[in-house]
């Protein structure tokens, strides 16, 4: 029996349509070789949205956002469009996303593979064998607090504030999402707040403690961030699961990609349950824009590839589906292919489109 899914896609800015086109190439092997019917439209946000209608996101899109499947998006941003007010630059349409789909749950998995272990700074000892899940709580803190903004002081000078706030209530949610993930994972646990500083933080503490109550299986233990910032380079397999705030986990997981090499390979996922009980979600690379690189076919799009596995483990719950996109990602990096980002010495330099024409022709060897 076919299984008829709805995705929209946001390929976004700079190199976001170059990737995307290459999870399209992946999207459009499983309709052709599986059970799943994937209707997939796409749609603009960002820059490219802007460009259109004067918005970084339009709530027509919007609305189709809330009743689709999932959503994959590519990138957004550039320095096109950096002049622009806060609220019409185009990350805010990324952001609005986040907030009224209620993504509260972001998912960064730092996973090294052992062909591309040469391609990170760290020793091999170091990152041998990675595989760390940070989850981060993304509709809360110092990215939505109010109030904000820059007033005028006087004559010359002036003042910019920002507010980081969190409700019990939102700490109590994104800790069971980062217990639960513990159970099914090491049953290792790391909150990283700075308890001895920050009052929301001190409360951070206090919630995930409550918590824990409910998972004694879990090991939890606690960390300052600046601490768990040096510990990710020092000693990173001590870590299973890390939960932890809004921007914390915005640095810590960019922090934690360079432990494998390349940004080019880490895709991430962002969960949230609306009021009907729907699960929404979001998938995308952990890269940006990077519009240096547009235009060029250099980009690594395995990051948007992988966000497509995680999209049919976490949406669709299909582990098998997931597997195989994995599966036929690092038979790719062992067969020696890179793009520039991950290239070697002794490597096979690839296009954009060559990479994603690589993954599928290891994706035919598939039998479903």
């Amino acid at each position: 029996m076919n299984r008829e899914l709805s995705i929209v896609a946001l390929p976004g800015d700079g190199i976001g349509n170059e990737i995307f086109n290459e999870a399209r190439k992946v999207l459009n092997w499983i309709n052709n070789n599986s059970h799943y019917k994937l209707n997939i439209t796409e749609e603009l946000i960002g820059g490219s949205s802007i460009d259109k209608s004067g918005e970084p996101l339009t709530n027509n899109v919007l609305e189709k956002l809330r009743v689709t499947d999932a959503i994959l998006l590519g990138a957004v941003g550039g320095p096109k469009w950096e002049g622009l007010t806060f609220d019409k630059r185009p990350e805010r349409g990324l952001l609005k996303i986040r907030k009224e789909l209620d993504l509260f749950a972001n998912f960064r998995p730092a996973i090294v593979f052992d062909s591309l272990a040469s391609s990170s700074s760290l020793k091999p000892e170091i990152i041998n064998g990675l595989d760390l899940m940070i989850i981060r709580e993304l509709t809360g803190g110092i990215y939505f607090g109010e109030p904000r903004g820059v007033e005028k002081l006087n004559e010359n000078n002036y003042k910019g504030f920002n507010t980081l706030v969190y409700t019990s209530e939102e700490i109590r949610r994104i800790a069971s999402v980062a217990f639960e993930t513990a159970q099914s994972r090491s049953k290792k646990l790391c909150s990283v707040d700075k308890a001895n500083v920050l009052e929301s933080t001190e409360l951070w503490r206090k919630v995930i403690i409550e918590v824990s109550k409910d998972y004694p299986d879990v090991e939890l233990n606690h960390m300052y961030v600046d601490n768990a910032s040096m510990q990710l380079v020092r000693d990173p397999k001590q870590f299973d699961v890390i939960v932890t705030t809004n921007m914390f986990g915005d640095i810590l997981s960019d922090c934690a990609s360079m432990l494998t090499g390349s940004l080019g390979m880490l895709p991430s996922a962002s969960v949230g349950v609306s009021t009907s009980g729907k699960k929404n979600a979001m998938y995308e690379p952990v890269h940006g824009s990077a519009p240096d690189i547009s235009g060029k076919s250099i980009a690594n799009p395995l990051a948007m590839i992988l966000s497509v596995s995680m999209m049919f483990k976490y949406s669709f719950e299909d582990d098998n589906m997931s597997n195989i996109i994995i599966r036929n990602v690092n038979k790719v990096l062992n067969n020696g292919y890179r793009t520039k980002d991950i290239f070697t010495d002794e490597c096979k330099l690839l296009s954009t489109s060559d990479m994603g024409d690589a993954v599928i022709e290891e994706l035919k060897n598939e039998k479903l």
